[in-house]
C-alpha cells in the first residue's frame, strides 16, 4: 500500500509519537482509523452504484441486440424477394408522352 515497507512505517510511528506525544497518539491513530473507515464506506456505495450502472447497460445492450436481429422464422414473401417498380420502362427511359 503507497509503497511504504516496514522500516519507513516504523520511522513514520516514531516521528508521530515524538510529534503527538503518548497521550495524545492513540486519540489520533482513532481518528485516523474512523476516517479511514468513513472513506471505504463512501467508495463501496460509489463502486456500488457503478456495477449496478454497467449491469444496466449491459441489460439494456442486450435487450437492444435482441430486438434489433431478424426474426429467422418468417419467410421472404414474393414481394420483398423481387421488388417492383412503380415505374414503366417508358418513363425510365424518358420517352413518355408528356413532351
Amino acid at each position: 500500500m503507497f509503497g511504504i515497507g516496514m522500516p519507513e512505517l516504523v520511522v513514520i510511528l516514531v516521528v508521530a509519537l515524538i510529534v503527538l506525544g503518548p497521550k495524545r497518539l492513540p486519540e489520533a491513530a482513532r481518528g485516523l482509523g474512523k476516517a479511514f473507515a468513513e472513506l471505504r464506506r463512501a467508495t463501496s456505495g460509489v463502486t456500488e452504484e457503478l456495477d449496478n450502472a454497467q449491469i444496466m447497460l449491459d441489460e439494456e445492450m442486450r435487450a437492444a441486440e435482441r430486438n434489433a436481429q431478424p426474426n429467422s422464422t418468417t419467410l421472404p414473401t414474393a414481394s420483398s424477394a423481387s421488388p417492383r417498380s412503380s415505374e414503366t420502362p417508358e418513363k425510365k427511359a424518358g420517352t413518355g408522352g408528356d413532351n
